[in-house]
This record gives structure tokens, C-alpha cells and sequence, in this order.
């Protein structure tokens, strides 16, 4: 496995890869996956196999408004591919990026009743932070990403 920024090439691929990705994960346009390849390559890799298929992807953006923050919107591993290091290569190269760039935390969020990603995400050194309540043993922020949309946030902090 090679890990490489999101190109062009990928773009329907990847979008059927995040296919797969469901309940939890939703693929996003073909214009979406194109902006992801032209503008945020660097903070969006591919896990590509030995016969070239893409077998993860990572879609993450640096924060404009705190350069110091890379949020981690979609991560996908191809379900005859998880639990084999794919995510952590891939949020490996997230981190190496967001690093250099000097940024000091990696962040993501995930869906209250993601019992997978609530298992992921801590044994890849993301701390799960504050809420405002708790489902499941997981804290959680009430309407984080709007109105009836609370989330489990994560974060890794770097340096």
C-alpha cells in the first residue's frame, strides 16, 4: 500500500469508495471530489494497493479562520481493507502535513451511535472532549454541527 495525495484520476473512484462508507459516511458529489483534488490535495490522501486500486481516502481541510486547526471531515477504508492500518496510514499523512505546516490539533467529529468510529478514533490518539451530554459513554456536543445535529468531537493534539 502507497499512501498519495487525492488526484484528479481518483475522483470517480473515490466517490464510489465513500459509497461504502454508509450509514455514517455519505459520498459527496463528483464536483465535491474534484475540489477536494484540485484545492486540499495535500490534506486529502489515498491509500492506493499494489494492483492500483484505491483502498482509503481521507478528505481533511485546514482551517482558514484557525490555521492552527485540520479538521478531518470523511474517512474511508474499503470494508476487505479495514483493520489493516489503512485509516492510520492515512491520518499518518494528515498529521505529518498538518505538522509541518505547524498546526497544533487534528479534529474530527462523529455521530453519536458510530460505535465503530467510537472505537477508532481513541485507540488512534484522539481524545474525545467535552460535552454537554453523554450517550453511550461518549461526550457529546448538542447541535454541533446544527440544530438536531449533535457530536461525539475528537481531537488529537500535536506538538
Amino acid at each position: 500500500m502507497i499512501v498519495t495525495p487525492f488526484r484528479l484520476e481518483h475522483v470517480s473512484e473515490v466517490q464510489r469508495l465513500m459509497e461504502l462508507g454508509g450509514p455514517h459516511l455519505h459520498a459527496r458529489t463528483l464536483s465535491d471530489y474534484w475540489l477536494y483534488a484540485t484545492l486540499f490535495s495535500s490534506t486529502c490522501p489515498l491509500a492506493i494497493d499494489d494492483d492500483g486500486t484505491v483502498i482509503g481516502a481521507v478528505v481533511a481541510f485546514r482551517s482558514q479562520d484557525d490555521p492552527a486547526d485540520v479538521y478531518v471531515q470523511d474517512v474511508v477504508a474499503h470494508p476487505r481493507h479495514r483493520r489493516k492500518g489503512v485509516t492510520r496510514a492515512l491520518l499518518r499523512s494528515v498529521r505529518c502535513q498538518a505538522e509541518e505546516w505547524g498546526c497544533r490539533r487534528l479534529y474530527l467529529t462523529s455521530e453519536p451511535d458510530n460505535e465503530a468510529a467510537h472505537a477508532t478514533w481513541p485507540a488512534l490518539g484522539f481524545l474525545n472532549v467535552p460535552g454537554d451530554q453523554e450517550v453511550n459513554g461518549v461526550l457529546v456536543r448538542t447541535d454541533f454541527k446544527g440544530p438536531g445535529r449533535g457530536r461525539a468531537v475528537y481531537e488529537l493534539r500535536l506538538r
